[in-house]
Formats: structure tokens, C-alpha cells, sequence
């Protein structure tokens, strides 16, 4: 009797086995290494949500090359040291692909563990040096500020005409590389920047730097933090009486800032490389998907990490196999179009350092929501 039971337990140990076996080989594993706590818990829950809603319809669908995506999530509480530990984690787990970190200092701290490990690592981190360092594992979901400041200086340049500009700026290297490039894209032009004012992430205070920022006599003002110290400044400028132009890139606008900043936010303008309210029916599927699963609108950062899975599907799908080196290599050139993947949104090409190219967007918060006020074609479309 003990001997039959014996024999059962062993064969159930061996088809539970062979199960697993199978759901290995029938899956691929992928991480999301993302800010759920902590100072950049806005940018990581979004981009976190997006990528899980854009794995739910690949597995609906099939999944890539017959296999389901298991998404393996993980919480860096913003902090660089940790995102670093996760990500040697991940590799330590044998995934196939890692999202994430959002937050620039963190994922060029971690990106060095996925690249000795050669594990593609999609980042919506926007700090122009994440992909000066010759890593072939590396790609963004959002643009980088040397493509984004030149559309936005143009605009403070010859649109608003500004002759003197005063920037604050957040004291990290999200905010010292958007420094670096804005003056950079400005420097041609006829418009000075009066003052420089730097901030520490996570600040609550702003009414020294608007405070300086009025002092300067400037004729406009342009921010670049991080979300929610982004509402915290538009409010203390509300506050102070600011009735000059204030400018920005995709951390000004977005749906989280305008709803903490409340009326503080309308009229601001900013440069977004994505926004739910782009005039495109894809986009406005996405809007009402995310909405429909998280009760919320997504801002950017959800749609860079619904669209990053969707570039690695479309990378996988062009190797034809999971190999980690060539997937990497078939992404640096290369160019996806919504009408074949329409989970992309947007058409989009990825180049040898792997920034994107794609059509953005100048938006002014009106009545407590974005609205385009003008569509901006690719870099590349002028050349």
C-alpha cells in the first residue's frame, strides 16, 4: 500500500514537473524594474501599467512567436542602489528583456548589469548620456533631450518670441543634462537665459526659486522637474502672481501635474513627445483602454511602457527567434509602423544609439486638460 502511494506521489511530482517544463518553454520571462514608491512613484506606477496592459493583449493574442510574455515586477523606491540590485536580480532569473528603471540616475546606474548580461533593457529615461556610453543594449521609449530641446527652443525662440528666459531646473541628471541641452539649443538663437535656478528632487518649497525666477525680469519661464514637484512650482506661481509664459517639456503637463496643480496649470505650454490626446485613433483606443483597466487617464510614462513591449515584439518578430544579441541588434535602425503594429500608436524609428524618431507635440493645458495646439513632425522628416 505504502509502496503504491509512493509510486503515485513520484508520478504526480513528474507530470507537475513536465507542466512547469512546458510553461517554461511555452513562455518568456520579462521584467519591469520600476519606481512604485517613493519620489518617482507617478512616472514608475504609469509606465508600469502600460506595460502590463500592453502584455495582457500580446498574451491574448497569442503572445511573440508562440509564446506567452510572464511579467516578472519589481519596485525600485526610486532609489539607484536598489534598482541596480534588481536588475542583477533579473539577470540572476534569466529574463529575456527588462523595462525600466523611468528615472534617469537609476537607469544609468543598472543599465551597466543588463549590458554584461546582454539583455535588452527598454528605459524611459530621458537624460541624453543614457545612450552616449556605446551600450548596444540599450533603448529608450521617449525621446531623448537632444531630440527634445531643439523643438522646444524653437518654439521659445520664433513662436513666443522670448528675448530673456529664466530656468528651473531640477539639480539631478534628468535636470542637469535638460539644462545642458536646452542652452545648447538656444544658444544660436536671440533669446538669453537671465537666470539658472536649481532644485532638489522631492522639494515642497518653490517660493525662493519662483521668487528669483521674478527677480530676473525675464519675459518667460522655463520648468523641467520632475511631476509632482512640477505642480508644487505652478501652484507657489499662482501664488506669487505669475502671469508670464511658462514653458516646458513632457513633466510639466502631464495629467498627474494638472490634476495636483488644479487652475495653476492651465495655460502652461510644453513640448511632448506623447500625449492620450494626440489627434491619432490609435492613441485614443490606448486612452480608453487604460482607462478602462486603472479607472485613470495615463499619462506619458504609461505610454511609454505600453509601446516599449510593443517594439520588442515587433524586434523578436523581425529575428524570427529569442536571441537576446540579435534582438539588441535588429533594434538599432530600426523602423515599426502602427499600421502593422498598432499597439506601437505611433510611427516610430530607432537609431544606431537607440533614441527614437516620431512625430510630437506643442500643448497648452486648457480648462484642466492638455489640448495640441500643433503637431511636429519627425526630425528625420526634414532632412
Amino acid at each position: 500500500m505504502k509502496k503504491r502511494f509512493a509510486l503515485k506521489c513520484v508520478a504526480a511530482c513528474a507530470m507537475a514537473a513536465a507542466a512547469m517544463g512546458a510553461f517554461a518553454q511555452n513562455s518568456v520571462k520579462v521584467a519591469a524594474i520600476v519606481e512604485l514608491s517613493g519620489g518617482g512613484a507617478s512616472a514608475g506606477t504609469n509606465f508600469k501599467n502600460g506595460v502590463e496592459m500592453a502584455v495582457k493583449e500580446v498574451n491574448a493574442n497569442g503572445g511573440i512567436l508562440g509564446k506567452k510574455i510572464e511579467l516578472l515586477i519589481s519596485d525600485t523606491t526610486t532609489n539607484p542602489g536598489v534598482a541596480l540590485g534588481l536588475t542583477k536580480k533579473a539577470v540572476d532569473q534569466d529574463v529575456f528583456a527588462i523595462f525600466g528603471p523611468v528615472f534617469s540616475g537609476s537607469i544609468i546606474v543598472s543599465m551597466k548589469e543588463s549590458e554584461k548580461a546582454q539583455i535588452p533593457n527598454w528605459t524611459g529615461g530621458e537624460a541624453a548620456n543614457i545612450t552616449l556610453q556605446n551600450n548596444p543594449y540599450i533603448f529608450r521609449t521617449s525621446f531623448t533631450q537632444a531630440t527634445a530641446m531643439p523643438k522646444v527652443a524653437k518654439y521659445i525662440a520664433t513662436q513666443a518670441k522670448v528675448k530673456n528666459l529664466a530656468i528651473v531646473y531640477v539639480n539631478n541628471d534628468f535636470g542637469k543634462g535638460g539644462l545642458d541641452m536646452i542652452k545648447k539649443a538656444l544658444a544660436p538663437t536671440d533669446t538669453k537665459i537671465a537666470t539658472e535656478v536649481s532644485t532638489d528632487a522631492g522639494q515642497v518649497d518653490f517660493s525662493a526659486a519662483v521668487l528669483k525666477a521674478k527677480q530676473s525680469n525675464a519675459d518667460a519661464l522655463f520648468v523641467y522637474l520632475n511631476e509632482d514637484e512640477s505642480a508644487r512650482i505652478l501652484r507657489e506661481l499662482r501664488k506669487q502672481g505669475w502671469t508670464k509664459p511658462i514653458i516646458g517639456e513632457t513633466t510639466l503637463t502631464g495629467q498627474k501635474v494638472i490634476d495636483l496643480a488644479g487652475e495653476a496649470a492651465n495655460g502652461a505650454i510644453a513640448h511632448v513627445g506623447l500625449t492620450v490626446d494626440a489627434p491619432s485613433p490609435e492613441m485614443l483606443k490606448f486612452k480608453a483602454k487604460f482607462y478602462q483597466d486603472y479607472k485613470y487617464i495615463s499619462d506619458h510614462n504609461g505610454i511609454k511602457g505600453y509601446t516599449g513591449i510593443y517594439s520588442l515584439k515587433a524586434a523578436v518578430e523581425k529575428v524570427g527567434k529569442f536571441d537576446r544579441a540579435a534582438v539588441a541588434k535588429a533594434m538599432k535602425g530600426l523602423s515599426i509602423s502602427a499600421a502593422k503594429y498598432p499597439g506601437i500608436l505611433m510611427d516610430v524609428n530607432f537609431d544606431d544609439k537607440g533614441d527614437l524618431d516620431r512625430s510630437s507635440f506643442l500643448v497648452q493645458v486648457k480648462n484642466g486638460k492638455q489640448e495640441v495646439i500643433e503637431v511636429l513632425p519627425p526630425l528625420s522628416a526634414k532632412k
